[in-house]
């Protein structure tokens, strides 16, 4: 067991996917989410209503923590100038997506903002990296991409809860790990995660923070499964006392 030391208020290492088509429905949904959940990851899906900026407001104004997930992707200084305009937006964190050169002109412009780099997509497997010419395993790119994260400046990493326990053996403690991927039961064959753990056992893993979507978005009651996730972080670190 290698649970987070990481000084992370427990009611936060939760992260919410707040992946819906319009940003009117994520007001609605996290307004009936109400104190259930206190982090939410806003992606690309949202970026592309048209006013998501107005709703990171609407989210930080209600206490909350937000995480921008567009996975920069683009020529250094580009990269640079995007995180450099989430300065000041209330932004706890972003994703970046890219090589050496592009994490570290995110980490010389992130002023107040969280840099966290994308290791390998919980929707890959092997097969899948293969076929994108990486040629090696996602515990060994994941490994690889964390140790170059961490040496250039970045503040944690996005990484399947499968390969965390040896980011928490070879890689400094002080990094911040995010995993995503969580599903509470065995996945169903149309699900397009692959990499998965779940709760209890993503932070007996060593994870910081885990998101999870559509455990919580398609419950019948989205509140009662937010909670009920609370309810397993909380015993999960009362063990560790």
């Amino acid at each position: 067991m290698a649970l987070s030391t990481n000084p992370v208020p427990l009611r936060e290492r939760l992260i919410f996917a707040l992946d819906v088509p319009d940003v009117a429905s994520a007001r609605k949904l996290a307004d009936a989410l109400g104190p259930s959940v206190e982090f939410y990851k806003l992606g690309l899906e949202l970026f592309m209503d048209g006013d998501y900026f107005s709703l990171v407001r609407h989210l930080t104004a209600m206490g909350k923590k937000v995480f921008v997930d567009l996975k920069f992707f683009d020529v250094p200084a580009t990269v640079g100038r995007a995180v450099r305009r989430l300065n000041g937006k209330g932004v706890a964190c972003c994703t970046v997506h890219g090589n050496d050169g592009m994490l570290a002109a995110a980490c010389e412009n992130k002023g107040d903002v969280k840099i966290l780099a994308v290791t390998a997509l919980t929707s890959l497997d092997r097969g899948d990296l293969d076929d994108l010419g990486f040629g090696c395993d996602p515990g060994a790119l994941v490994l690889s991409r964390a140790r170059r994260a961490f040496r250039i400046g970045c503040d944690g990493v996005i990484s399947s809860g499968l390969e965390v326990p040896v980011l928490r053996r070879s890689v400094d403690n002080r990094l911040l790990v995010v995993t995503p991927g969580i599903r509470p039961v065995e996945n169903r064959p149309a699900d397009d995660q692959k990499r998965t753990v779940d709760v209890r056992q993503a932070f007996l893993n060593g994870a910081d923070h885990i998101v999870v979507g559509r455990p919580v978005r398609d419950a019948d009651d989205p509140r009662g499964a937010a909670e009920a996730i609370q309810r397993t972080v909380a015993e999960v670190f009362a063990d560790r006392s």
